[in-house]
């Protein structure tokens, strides 16, 4: 199982990325989500500018952000600095959509785009489309700006099975956020119709590793995993269909958390309230939201040993790469988890 990194994008993105490189980590990705974190195409064409072998991902961006040719622009000149090392992570925009108070995209959508990306930046002219103008599109400046050689790895943000057999259809990867359950994963392949050679699977969690005897719900751990939990409390006290299907618990904490943030579930301008501070170190006053079955279900917490039976079952459901975002002290974190996994080229494994 490889290991790769992900973060929010900050001023210490670029030394994120060297240490995380050292350290040999597989990947490094940057979340989009434009409201509440830095821009990830600025983010990574620093870290490109000082590594050499570290993957370079973003995960994810989306036909509501971007038009086609833009972000393809924005993929094609990162590969000019990094060449070959570069992830373009799509989906419908859930996320940083909602920041917006906007819908996502459709999987019509996602999918158009996904084949609109592909094309471009391999080189090839494909048909781009505004209200009833169609026009062919290629990039006129392929060289130095951009690079359309070297090929570009895509992953498909999937939770369930219409993305996944976009996946499938696209010859892409997936990517999944906070999706622990290794039946849910044998779906998402099973709908993807994998083959001996499908592409990688890459999950994004949080990690916290346990000393002996410590509480796996204790503040510690809740700090260290907590940014996931509170990134579906968040979705759930904006879509209150979500909300729904929770248990007593959980509910009761999506309750608290609109209290706590001044809103509720109908208000227009929730989603101002409700994302600050997304998938950021969660303030210690919000630490009793954080329950421990969404610890569970979301995170891996635990002893080296409990992490490795956990993370054997996610390899035997076809994931790939685990990738973490630490939040407490990322270089500490990195440097921990270093040791957690044993050798190999060409990246972290367990």
């Amino acid at each position: 199982m490889r290991i790769g990194i992900v973060v929010a994008a900050d001023r210490e993105v670029a030394e994120l990325a060297v240490r995380a490189e050292e350290l040999g980590f597989s990947s490094f990705w940057v979340y989009d989500t434009p409201m509440v974190h830095g821009d990830p195409f600025v983010a990574l064409s620093s870290c490109a500018r000082v590594t050499s072998r570290i993957k370079l991902g973003i995960g994810v961006t989306s036909p509501a952000l971007r038009s086609a040719p833009a972000a393809a622009s924005g993929f094609a000149s990162l590969n000019a600095l990094a060449p070959g090392r570069i992830v373009c992570g799509v989906g419908t925009g859930n996320t940083a959509r909602r920041t917006l108070g906007m819908p996502p995209a459709t999987t019509a959508e996602l999918e158009a785009f996904t084949v609109a990306l592909q094309g471009l930046c391999a080189g090839y002219p494909v048909e781009y489309r505004e209200g009833d103008r169609v026009r062919d599109v290629r990039f006129l400046h392929a060289g130095q700006a951009v690079n359309t050689a070297d090929p570009i790895e895509f992953v498909v943000a999937a939770l369930g099975p219409k993305a996944a057999a976009v996946a499938g259809r696209r010859d892409a990867g997936l990517v999944s956020f906070g999706l622990l359950d290794p039946a849910a994963w044998q779906a998402l392949h099973a709908a993807r119709g994998d083959t001996p050679h499908a592409r990688d699977s890459y999950l994004m969690t949080a990690l916290h590793i346990l000393d002996d005897g410590a509480d796996p719900y204790g503040d510690p751990a809740r700090d260290a995993v907590g940014h996931v939990v509170l990134s579906l409390l968040a979705f759930a006290a904006d879509t209150p269909s979500a909300a729904s299907g929770l248990g007593a618990e959980e509910r009761d904490a999506v309750r608290r958390l609109l209290d706590r943030r001044g809103t509720t579930a109908t208000a227009p301008d929730r989603y101002t309230k409700l994302y600050q501070g997304y998938l950021e170190r969660i303030a210690t006053t919000d630490r009793d939201l954080i329950t421990p079955s969404l610890m569970d279900a979301l995170t891996l917490v635990g002893t080296p040993d409990d992490l490795r039976s956990r993370i054997a079952a996610l390899a035997e459901a076809g994931i790939d790469e685990i990738v973490v975002q630490p939040v407490v002290d990322p270089p500490r974190e990195m440097a921990e988890l270093a040791e957690l996994t044993s050798g190999g080229s060409p990246g972290r494994q367990l």
